[in-house]
């Protein structure tokens, strides 16, 4: 499968060792991650030689091309409440994952698109195991 992992970028890197944790077991899995660079420690100076033009048509060219989109919302991020709702717009599914106890957007909680499915997790087994459990029922 072809899917498109979402996480923050600017907005915060707390969670990049869950980020890298999901996409190498995606990866191990067999799945397509063309946004698989988005785990990387040094995301940002990959990204730097990219302008906010060639990021954008880019990305949409990848939702629009996924078959799913898996995103990481613990850290708020603008981009990734932009990509989930294209997704959903599109008619991806969508899985939206996050640290047990942390406070999330009331934008992901309460919505109830049939697209959209959620999950809390306390490690990175757990969110690995969510993604997995995600695809599986697809």
């Amino acid at each position: 499968m072809n899917i498109y992992f979402s996480c923050s970028v600017t907005g915060g890197r707390e969670d990049q060792t869950v980020y890298a944790a999901i996409v190498d077991a995606l990866l191990s899995e067999g799945h397509q991650v063309p946004t698989a660079h988005l785990s990387s420690p040094d995301i940002m100076a990959l990204e730097a030689v990219s302008s906010p033009n060639e990021v954008y048509q880019r990305d949409v060219a990848w939702v629009n091309g996924c078959d799913a989109l898996v995103a990481e919302v613990s850290t708020p991020s603008h981009g990734v409440g932009y990509e989930i709702a294209l997704a959903l717009t599109l008619g991806k599914p969508v899985f939206c994952l996050y640290r047990r106890g942390t406070r999330i957007s009331k934008m992901i909680t309460g919505n109830d698109h049939p697209g959209l499915r959620q999950g809390s997790y306390e490690d990175q087994a757990g969110a690995v195991t969510l993604i997995s459990d995600f695809l599986r029922n697809l």
